[in-house]
């Protein structure tokens, strides 16, 4: 065994604000999640589905008020972890604004954001033309220094018009300069994802990051209840690429 596969167990998640449910496109109800995050140990669960501008799988807007009147009297009922409601909201307005409004964020204990393909915010036509051109980044694997730079400009003019609690998998279905994510994430008190989902930050992409100030958070992105509180693939990449476990905000060591 590794050194670091035995470092991994030295360590334990204290809290998972980054799992989705029903009402996006998880297989499981809040209440699934939460008993999921008990059995696993955790102190706090977030409950965070989609933003309400992915045309695919976002949550309907006019759910966000019952989420969170049936997380109130989970409450009630599992006393003993603290149970939250996020959002995780979508990165695509060059304005900045993200697809949830000021009347939905009162419903909400914290927000996550992320680049997303399906959502297509104030111009649909560019977010189209956007969303392709980093499809076919990736799965061929190419460069192209204007959409990268377009990409950046997008999700750092977000971080700095909102109040971004964290920044989902960053790096993911795109082509990103993280190290100018990650300056924005310190500037704007933002926590730079490392998710177990998405293999996103690459290890090679958290060696870089490692170099920076910024502080990280580790999620399951459960889509399931069984994936909640699950971080140890993101640890290892974590470790793998040098980054002190102490960075990582939600992490204790046993």
């Amino acid at each position: 065994m590794s050194k670091n596969a035995e470092l991994i167990k030295k360590y334990r998640m204290v809290y998972d604000i980054h799992t989705h449910t029903t009402f996006s496109h998880g297989k499981g109800t809040i209440e699934d999640n939460i008993k999921a995050a008990i059995s696993r140990g955790l102190s706090c669960i977030g409950i965070s589905d989609h933003g309400p501008g992915h045309v695919l799988y976002g949550v309907k807007r006019k759910d966000l008020p019952s989420m969170k009147n049936e997380i109130e009297g989970l409450k009630l009922k599992y006393k003993d972890i603290e149970i939250l409601l996020g959002v995780e909201a979508n990165i695509i307005n060059p304005s900045g604004r993200l697809d949830v409004t000021s009347e939905d964020i009162k419903n909400l204990d914290y927000v996550l954001a992320g680049y997303h393909y399906g959502t297509f915010g104030e111009y649909p036509l560019k977010a189209l033309i956007t969303h392709i051109a980093n499809f076919r980044m990736v799965n061929r694997k190419s460069r192209n220094t204007k959409q990268r730079n377009y990409n950046t400009e997008l999700v750092i003019k977000a971080l700095y018009e909102n109040d971004i609690k964290v920044l989902t998998h960053p790096g993911d279905k795109g082509d990103f300069d993280l190290i100018a994510l990650a300056k924005a994430c310190e500037e704007t008190n933002t926590l730079m994802e490392i998710s177990t989902w998405h293999n996103a930050p690459l290890t090679s992409e958290l060696k870089e990051l490692v170099k920076t100030q910024v502080s990280f958070v580790i999620s399951s992105d459960a889509h399931s209840p069984e994936k909640v509180g699950f971080f140890e693939p993101g640890l290892k990449r974590a470790l793998d690429a040098g980054l002190d476990p102490a960075r990582i905000v939600n992490l204790e060591e046993i």
